[in-house]
């Protein structure tokens, strides 16, 4: 059996190999490498996947909450809303900008922020809320929405992890995540659902207003060639990862297909251990499957871990820490209530090698793997 990875990017290259090939010899010798046609059809059919009216691509997914935050006038004293439990970006942002972040609980079972605890976070410093739709499917947008709209917030989809998931509002209407609030972000790193092979990102919205202002504040914040109209930034995606991300989105729907059959046969293999609680899938959200994460019982994530890694198997800890509990965050961020769940996940959560070039014989070898760490 060939090396397992956790991400097999050199098979998804190989899968590809002959478009791939193409699109960057075209941009090649189209000598445009900077913005250009390659950049515009991208976005344009990005769009037109998401039925997202404006879409601006910058260089990478930590720029684009960056962007999205300062967009919505987040400043110096302001507090934004988030999960404890997640990547670093948003509340390193948040941070950046001066304002504070403020700390909520998770739910156990999606481990997405728990739309419960949103208003008792809400303070008169509150100008925003960022949810982030954690390994593959979206929070419940519909409470978090009620929230934002009675008190009047912006709220900012952090969709890194879940494009391509469909989110179904209790009224039936059906949108992609990251379309669903005022704005939404996205980073096309190689090891996303749509991936670019170095770096990229993208903050969507159907608000012309605030497109017009992202698209300033990304480009140095010109409103015209040498019309400077706010400090902004130099972000933008270059015409290579234009031209593979165009490759990979017409291949999305298929890949997401192809991580959920993996999911699937996980579930089959794993759901008999008492020991293990499998990932959620939400009835208001499809799952992409970015990542295969479940919770492991009493203590012996660390040594199912070593035992499938002495194996040659890799895991991995999404996250090991909760934001609170981050040297750096212990005295920027504000927590609201208890951070119970996102300390238990901490301890608890485990992701397996998961993605579209995975053989069936390979996810049956993991699973029989782990089958036998807790049957011995």
């Amino acid at each position: 059996m060939e090396t397992i990875q956790m991400v097999d990017l050199k098979r998804r290259y190989a899968r590809l190999k002959s478009e791939i090939d193409k699109a960057t010899t075209d941009v090649m010798a189209a000598g445009s490498f900077i913005g250009g046609p390659e950049v515009d059809t991208f976005t344009r059919e990005l769009g037109q996947y998401l039925n997202a009216p404006h879409i601006i691509p910058c260089a990478n997914g930590t720029d684009a909450l960056e962007l999205a935050l300062r967009a919505l006038g987040v400043q110096p004293g302001d507090e934004v809303i988030m999960p404890a439990f997640t990547y670093i970006a948003a509340a390193e942002m948040v941070a950046l900008l001066g304002a504070t972040p403020v700390l909520i609980d998770v739910r156990p079972d999606t481990y997405n922020i728990d739309p419960a605890l949103v208003e008792q976070a809400v303070s008169r410093q509150t100008k925003a809320i960022v949810v982030v739709h954690l390994f593959g499917q979206t929070c419940d947008m519909d409470p978090i929405l009620r929230v934002a709209k009675k008190y009047k917030l912006g709220v900012i989809e952090d969709n890194a992890q879940s494009l391509g998931a469909d989110y179904i509002s209790s009224d039936g209407r059906t949108r992609k995540a990251g379309t669903i609030a005022h704005i939404g972000t996205t980073s096309f790193f190689p090891t996303k659902p749509l991936a670019c092979y170095g770096d990229g990102g993208a903050v969507f919205t159907a608000d012309s207003q605030l497109a017009e202002r992202i698209r300033c504040l990304a480009n140095h914040g010109q409103a015209a060639k040498y019309d400077h109209r706010a400090i902004g930034r130099n972000s933008r995606l270059d015409a290579l990862q234009a031209a593979i991300l165009r490759v990979n989105l017409r291949h999305m729907d298929d890949d997401i297909s192809r991580r959920r059959a993996v999911a699937d046969r996980y579930d089959e293999g794993l759901r008999a251990l008492p020991w293990l609680r499998l990932p959620a899938r939400s009835k208001f959200s499809t799952h992409v499957f970015h990542q295969y994460t479940f919770r492991v019982s009493d203590g012996r994530r660390d040594a199912l871990r070593e035992a499938l890694r002495s194996q040659g198997i890799p895991s991995m800890v999404y996250y090991p820490k909760a934001i609170h509990e981050q040297e750096a965050y212990k005295w920027v961020a504000r927590t609201c209530g208890s951070m119970a769940e996102s300390v238990r996940l901490a301890q608890d959560v485990l992701s397996l090698p998961i993605h579209a070039e995975m053989k069936d014989e390979e996810v049956t070898h993991i699973a029989d793997r782990v089958k036998a760490f807790f049957q011995k």
